[in-house]
């Protein structure tokens, strides 16, 4: 499943936004279907299914448990992941603590990206795309030049 797209949406007094049907049917959510909330990256907070968020557990088991930089990451990004329910209006209530990291209210952006989603502060989402926009090209080269390591 590959998830796009940008969604505007507003959050309403009970900490709730609505899931756009297009990504609903897209993630087979229904009633009762459980998505996780996390802290995400760039002060966003990412949204998983279930098989996306053991997906990315797997990836992470991967790496080596003695890094510090792996063990402090799993720690911070575990311990904040809230499982939350789609109501029968295909809505999710966003946990208090995470929305005031991101510093959510009122209106949002939803973006799909790739495997997961992403719910974004409206300003800050503005602010990160016209930032990005210009870089487009470049970071579109890096994105698809395989790195090169140094060998010590």
């Amino acid at each position: 499943m590959l998830l796009t797209g940008t969604f505007p949406r507003a959050v309403d007094e009970k900490q709730r936004i609505a899931i756009p049907k297009r990504i609903r049917d897209a993630l087979n959510l229904t009633e009762s279907s459980v998505l996780y909330i996390t802290r995400g990256t760039d002060t966003s907070l990412a949204v998983y299914t279930e098989e996306g968020l053991e997906r990315l557990a797997e990836r992470l088991a991967a790496a080596s448990p003695t890094q510090n930089d792996v063990r402090a990451f799993s720690r911070l990004f575990y311990a904040q992941a809230e499982p939350v329910e789609v109501d029968s209006q295909g809505r999710v209530r966003i946990p208090g603590g995470l929305a005031q990291v991101a510093e959510l209210g009122g209106e949002v952006v939803l973006v799909g990206v790739q495997d997961h989603l992403e719910l974004w502060n409206r300003q800050r989402w503005e602010s990160y795309l016209a930032d990005k926009a210009s870089q487009y090209d470049e970071l579109a080269e890096r994105a698809f030049t395989p790195q090169h390591r140094s060998t010590p």
